[in-house]
């Protein structure tokens, strides 16, 4: 099974594909350089897969590539950067 997560920018969301196939996003409302992520879904086929904490931890890294922050108002990108607080220096506040 192979992961890719991309941004789709015009969608405001970021996007996993598991083996080419749409399996879940997380969506975010733009504020400069800050995203207030605010729902993750992942398709009922694919729950239980790794395919949500695949997806936020893509998401994340890109964040990080491009020197960006989050609010993470979404509850699930919320507990998986509390599990994983190497992602917490990416937090900001919601102003």
């Amino acid at each position: 099974m192979s992961f890719l997560v991309e941004e789709n920018p015009a969608a405001h969301r970021f996007e996993i594909l598991v083996d080419d196939a749409l399996a879940g996003f997380t969506a975010y409302v733009p504020r400069g350089e800050v995203l207030v992520f605010t729902h993750t879904e992942v398709d009922e086929r694919f729950q239980n897969m790794g395919v949500g904490a695949a997806l936020i931890r893509g998401t994340l890294d890109q964040i990080r590539a491009r020197g960006g922050r989050v609010v993470p108002r979404c509850p699930f990108m919320a507990a998986f950067i509390e599990r994983h607080p190497d992602y917490a220096d990416l937090v900001t506040v919601d102003s």
